[in-house]
């Protein structure tokens, strides 16, 4: 019988691989490598809060410039698009590797940081509500269907999402809960 450790990390992978797979496939992206560091003041490492510390150190054959590691590829990937010639309505998807060490620690969040990030060539006359709706059910049946998967693979997991997902907007959120700050309306 396996290690509960190595079972665990198996079934990560089995839902990375099938997720990763079917969201490709649905949304037309390509794997591509990204990077864990960047030469810091080129403007492509993400701030995220403006506050967050990264991790620095100097490259050798760069004259000792500084390097910082990512905190997050927002600005890479559109960058990476571009550098690819992707066509419009393709994208990229990449599995970001990172630090944060001035994430809050908690069994919810690590110092490490292993996360998908994808972008679509998205066309200018595409950026509507409908397209980002259209865009947000593909990568839930992408949920869905991994949902499945791991249920038939693991029968202990019994799947739980609703055949549908729910669309509110921020304001409508505002208008029920006007008493609660955004970041408490958003949870």
């Amino acid at each position: 019988m396996k290690n509960i450790y190595l079972q665990t990390e198996e079934a990560i992978e089995f839902v990375k691989r099938t997720f990763s797979g079917v969201l490709s496939e649905s949304l037309k992206l390509t794997k591509v490598s990204s990077p864990i560091a960047v030469i810091d003041g080129t403007g492509i490492n993400d701030d995220l809060n403006g506050t967050e510390r990264p991790v620095r150190f100097p490259v050798r054959g760069l004259n000792d410039r500084q390097a910082v590691v990512v905190h997050s590829l927002a600005k890479w990937k559109r960058m990476r698009l571009g550098q690819l010639e992707v066509e419009e309505g393709y994208g990229i998807i990449t599995d970001m590797h990172a630090l944060r060490p001035d994430e809050e620690f908690s069994p919810l969040h690590s110092i490490y940081v292993d996360q998908w990030d994808w972008e679509v060539h998205m066309p200018y006359e595409k950026r509507t509500m409908a397209y980002l709706k259209e865009t947000v059910n593909s990568i839930y049946e992408a949920l869905k269907f991994t949902e499945k998967r791991v249920s038939a693979r693991y029968p202990e997991i019994i799947p739980v999402l609703p055949e549908q997902i729910t669309f509110i907007h921020s304001e409508e959120l505002l208008r029920h809960y006007p008493a609660l700050s955004p970041r408490q309306r958003e949870d």
